[in-house]
């Protein structure tokens, strides 16, 4: 699991919400996938359901995803400090690596 650097936040304020609001949603999407299965629907349908909540939860990472550039990555940048910077940088490409993450819903 991962960590918050002292004197990170991971979100805030309307960027808190929206994630969080999106989250609900999707959580609501599973159970729905789950009742699907649980009611023996046909596959495809279920697949369908599947596709979506995947691409909800892209846009959730995507949402974090910007909040973290906007806050983090940019005060490293205006840090000039290399060192900072380099490791913020670093940080992107390994979570970008390690989980084949592409950003791209769907």
């Amino acid at each position: 699991m991962g960590y918050t650097p002292i004197g990170h936040t991971m979100l805030h304020g309307s960027a808190k919400n929206k994630v969080l609001g999106r989250l609900n949603r999707i959580r609501g999407q599973v159970e729905g996938v789950r009742g699907m299965v649980e009611g023996d629907r046909y596959c495809v349908d279920v697949l369908l359901q599947i596709a979506s909540a995947q691409a909800a939860l892209a846009q959730a990472a995507k949402m974090v995803l910007r909040a973290h550039v906007e806050s983090c990555v940019a005060d490293a940048v205006a840090s000039g400090k290399p060192a900072e910077q380099k490791r913020k940088l670093d940080e992107l490409l390994e979570v970008f690596t390690r989980h084949g993450w592409s950003g791209r819903a769907g």
